[in-house]
């Protein structure tokens, strides 16, 4: 099953876990993304030879699209281009109070905009480096292993 493309605030997302330090890569194959409360951690895997992923975020696992640790793994892997100063714009947000308080993602994605605003991007330019991802990770055409051991074959 090949994976669609995420919800937009995604990628901002996975911009500020990097910028937390979140993301620690075991490997060329794999990483471990810490959530933003620290409660959780997703194990990523990621073969981009055979564009092969697994990952046990909700997203990827559940919602058949590539989860902000995926695309993480991606931006520090160098397949993804990477932008750390809109990335430290973005540290410590706590995204799950965020998602819990708005349910809707493109409603996150404006209060996003709207605190980063105050650090001088504008949406235009948040909007132009999630369209970069966005294409990227289309034109990757991502395939989602179910398990580990999927992933492994």
């Amino acid at each position: 099953m090949y994976l669609n493309l995420p919800p937009r605030v995604k990628v901002l997302e996975a911009l500020g876990s990097i910028a937390d330090g979140r993301v620690k890569i075991i490997n060329e194959y794999e990483a471990e993304v810490t959530s933003s409360v620290g409660d959780r951690k997703y194990v990523v895997k990621v073969d981009i030879n055979s564009r092969m992923v697994f990952s046990n975020d909700n997203g990827t696992l559940y919602r058949n699209y590539v989860g902000y640790p995926v695309i993480a793994f991606l931006i520090l892997k160098n397949v993804i281009p990477y932008d750390e100063r809109l990335a430290n714009a973005l540290k410590g947000i706590n995204w799950r109070r965020l998602n819990e308080l708005y349910k809707n993602y493109s409603l996150v994605e404006k209060h996003i905009k709207s605190l980063i605003s105050e650090k001088g991007f504008s949406g235009e330019y948040v909007d132009l480096y999630i369209d970069k991802v966005l294409n990227k990770l289309r034109r990757l055409n991502l395939k989602k292993a179910n398990s580990i051991e999927e992933f492994m074959r």
